[in-house]
């Protein structure tokens, strides 16, 4: 067995599914810079699928809520820190192929290369058996974000939250920093730094504008914050 075969099969003992179509799952690993068949077409359906399968975990798991407080959960469990944190836990970036640059530039590491393979992942085992093997798998790798969730504190956004957290405990405000942006001016990806100096904490952040870095930056603050 070869290194990426011993990588492909320790993956799917991590989500706990075996694909059928073994091409399937190098293709949702391929990102773009590595060459053609990337996982774009993959991670488009994957965000439907995954989408699709929150919303009736949540509609199941709360019966008493409305559309939009539904709405505000799923936005807090399909977001970017969210699939990154599920990504790291299964050492997904470990088998990511990507081109030398990005490979050079950190990529197994960036957030978006992380959340856009999980997605994609979640769209080949949609594509190898259906629906049924994808809700189960996504059931099991988000069933600890899920049972975390408390409605009563979804409705603000993550800035605010931040510092109405730091305010409530005469800690400063944190501070906000453009670290890198990158792609062309049509289709850029912003990171941003979100440091808590009072607690020594530093978090990467990234969007598709600088205030989408920023929020993600703040949630990954308020994640590490509540541990």
């Amino acid at each position: 067995m070869t290194g990426v075969q011993m990588g492909a099969a320790r993956l799917e003992h991590e989500i706990g599914y075996v694909f059928q179509q073994k091409d399937l799952l190098r293709h949702a690993l391929t990102h773009r810079s590595h060459g053609l068949p990337h996982n774009e077409r993959l991670e488009f359906l994957g965000d439907g699928v995954l989408n699709c399968i929150v919303a009736a975990l949540l509609y199941e798991r709360f019966p008493d809520l409305s559309e939009g407080q539904l709405s505000r959960l799923r936005a807090s469990l399909v977001r970017q820190d969210t699939l990154v944190r599920v990504a790291e836990r299964l050492r997904l970036g470990e088998n990511i192929l990507l081109g030398v640059g990005e490979l050079r530039s950190g990529g197994t590491r960036r957030p978006s290369i992380l959340a856009d393979a999980l997605e994609a992942v979640f769209g080949a085992i949609f594509v190898d058996r259906g629906f049924d093997p994808a809700r189960e798998v996504i059931s099991r790798l988000f069933a600890d974000a899920i049972a975390a969730l408390d409605p009563t504190r979804s409705g603000k956004d993550a800035k605010s939250a931040l510092q109405e957290w730091l305010q409530a405990r005469g800690l400063p405000l944190p501070t906000y920093t453009l670290a890198a942006t990158r792609g062309q001016a049509h289709a850029q990806e912003f990171d941003v730094v979100c440091e808590v100096p009072a607690r020594s904490l530093r978090c990467l952040g990234s969007g598709p504008s600088r205030r989408a870095a920023e929020q993600s930056a703040a949630s990954a603050a308020m994640d590490a914050l509540r541990r």
